[in-house]
């Protein structure tokens, strides 16, 4: 095992490449310069605090393994936090046995540096904006995260790191500029510093469809149009009938009167995705009007199957590929990818079982469809 001078423990590389990275990426940023509200963390501190959390991620607390998420921010720039007497220096196994109190979503432990050196000083819920975050996703598995102008939004990912191999989101992606307009709110939400609930519609109900871990597809046609009942074995399983308490009942609220709960938007994006979870894909309007669940997708002509897509995955060096849309998972995405080259006004979006997160669209640029690779974006 190597190990390192600066460190108490064996040390994890990967994190020293994520460190510098990010260093350098926060000194040519006007960010940090144009907010009181956080202090950035030096290479050594986000090293330490990700070696740190890369050997607890692989513990396991009575059968089970860690799931943490960690802050980097003092007492003082939390509102409300619990605090530890006396705070503990920071270490693996500190944080395997801390895991289950802050196991669900928007818990943090907070840490910060004491005399040189890195303690967990307590628990909070609150942190300022562009606040350092490193989530435990499973064992060796991390995501580098910070937190968008707007609190209620999801934290945006800036690394991901599965064992010794890193990815680092791309911060202008080159093959998203010919985006359907259906999906031009989802990246909008990642390449900027977040956009209201409305605007991020599709981006909770991805997030969601990943969350019940059954995969699931997601197709969106064109409100008004029948065109896409020619791609779907006939009679549908399941048809819905107006109205249904679902996502257009929020927006028009919201339109109307400006004290709206986000939960009210929440719970009906889960049931949405809970559609999903159903054998066969879901149906919907690009207005979030739910049409149909449980509906089999045939292929239109089958002179004209699909044996070609274009692979986009919004990830530092890694360019798109042609490939066989077969490779890209079972039966599912293969419809889902026909489904789009028959309707082509249409989008599809696919979770699989294994976190996975694909959406299909037709690129008229390409001629062919475009899959677009997002689970790096959702986690």
């Amino acid at each position: 095992m190597e190990y390192s001078s600066c460190m108490d423990g064996p040390s994890y590389p990967a994190a020293r490449i994520v460190a510098e990275r990010l260093s350098a990426r926060a000194a040519a940023s006007t960010v940090y310069a144009n907010t009181q509200d956080v202090t950035r963390p030096d290479v050594a501190t986000i090293e330490k605090i990700i070696t740190t959390a890369f050997w607890a991620s692989l513990r396991r607390e009575e059968g089970r393994g860690p799931k943490i998420s960690i802050a980097f921010l003092s007492p003082e720039q939390s509102a409300r936090p619990v605090q530890l007497n006396p705070r503990v220096p920071l270490d693996a196994n500190l944080l395997a046995r801390l895991a289950p109190a802050v196991e669900k979503p928007g818990i943090h432990i907070g840490v910060w540096s004491y005399d040189g050196q890195l303690c967990a000083w307590g628990i909070t819920r609150m942190i300022p904006k562009w606040c350092f975050i490193l989530e435990v996703i499973g064992p060796g598995f991390l995501v580098v995260k910070y937190r968008r102008d707007d609190a209620s939004t999801k934290f945006a990912n800036i690394a991901v790191l599965e064992g010794s191999q890193v990815k680092f989101i791309e911060q202008q992606p080159s093959g998203m500029s010919e985006l359907p307009p259906a999906l031009s709110s989802l990246w909008t939400f990642y390449s900027s510093a977040g956009r209201s609930d409305s605007d991020n519609i599709l981006v909770k109900i991805a997030i969601a469809m990943r969350a019940h871990g059954r995969g699931g597809s997601l197709l969106i046609v064109p409100k008004g149009s029948h065109e896409w009942r020619a791609s779907i074995v006939q009679p549908i399983a399941h048809s819905l009938v107006a109205p249904f308490p679902d996502i257009v009942t929020f927006l028009q609220r919201n339109a109307d009167s400006d004290d709206v709960s986000p939960l009210t938007l929440q719970s009906a994006v889960d049931a949405l995705a809970g559609l999903t979870s159903v054998d066969g894909a879901t149906i919907i309007s690009d207005r979030f009007e739910p049409l149909a669940f449980g509906a089999k997708i045939l292929t239109r002509d089958a002179a004209h199957r699909v044996d070609q897509v274009l692979l986009t995955e919004p990830i530092e060096g890694i360019s798109d590929l042609v490939v066989d849309p077969a490779l890209l998972g079972g039966t599912r995405h293969l419809s889902a990818a026909q489904f789009s080259l028959d309707q082509r006004n249409s989008i599809a979006l696919v979770a699989s079982q294994d976190g996975q997160f694909t959406i299909f669209a037709w690129s008229p640029l390409k001629n062919m469809v475009h899959a677009y690779r997002l689970d790096a974006l959702l986690i």
